[in-house]
């Protein structure tokens, strides 16, 4: 990637959007790290990806509410002057048997995996298109393709395949503009939120570093022939 372009990750004070920033920043002209609660998180992130030579601006937002999402981007493209690639990292998810979600669970969990992503690829589509160029990368999880039962994580799984079908979609429309849309789907990883009482083997377990790679293949230019695809990031784990 040419060190030209201005990146903005979503959800980048901790966990896998922070080492998808501080990655980026390898490459990027400028950083922009967003999150909701985590000030001095994500402080930290700004100050990691300043290291590597990235100017870097940090912001917060609710993207669970589409006006704030589509502020976020409009305060990013005043900052820098526009955004080259947008990676939806938020992602939160519930824990516990299906029939003991309430609907208000469920919602949430929706609007913040599916909704959110939603509401800031529109923001970031028109200036892309009109300069020809984007990369938009989503997130789902290492089995978001197996239309399984799911009896303790029943919304996430239902978001994060309806985002995969999103993703493919806007692939179609955006192909044309010169814009990629994908998906990175990471397995069990390191510091990540694994099944409770699992045990599960350390060779098993993925990192951070792992699913960053892949997110920085996806927003090079050598990747520009890439786009509706699902990189599964997860070894063997559930194959």
């Amino acid at each position: 990637m040419e060190r030209t372009k201005i990146v903005l990750v979503t959800g980048s004070s901790r966990g896998l959007g922070r080492g998808i920033a501080v990655r980026l920043a390898d490459d990027a002209a400028g950083v922009a790290v967003h999150y909701l609660s985590r000030h001095e998180e994500a402080r930290k992130t700004a100050a990691d990806v300043l290291k590597r030579g990235a100017q870097v601006v940090i912001f917060c937002a609710d993207l669970m509410e589409e006006r704030q999402a589509a502020a976020l981007v409009r305060a990013v493209e005043r900052e820098f002057g526009r955004i080259d690639i947008l990676v939806n990292t938020v992602g939160p998810m519930i824990m516990k048997p299906w029939d003991r979600i309430s609907g208000r669970e469920w919602i949430s969990i929706y609007k913040a995996n599916l909704l959110s992503a939603l509401s800031c690829m529109k923001a970031v589509l028109p200036g892309m298109r009109k300069r020809g160029f984007g990369r938009i990368i989503n997130f789902g999880y290492g089995r978001v393709e197996q239309l399984a039962a799911f009896p303790t994580i029943a919304p996430y799984a239902v978001a994060k395949t309806g985002l995969l079908i999103l993703t493919r979609t806007a692939a179609v429309s955006e192909r044309s503009a010169g814009i990629t849309v994908n998906m990175v789907s990471p397995g069990l990883i390191e510091g990540g939120r694994l099944p409770a009482g699992a045990n599960i083997p350390e060779a098993s377990l993925g990192r951070f570093e792992d699913v960053a790679e892949a997110v920085a293949f996806l927003v090079s230019e050598e990747a520009g022939r890439i786009t509706g695809t699902d990189i599964i990031v997860a070894g063997t784990w559930k194959m």
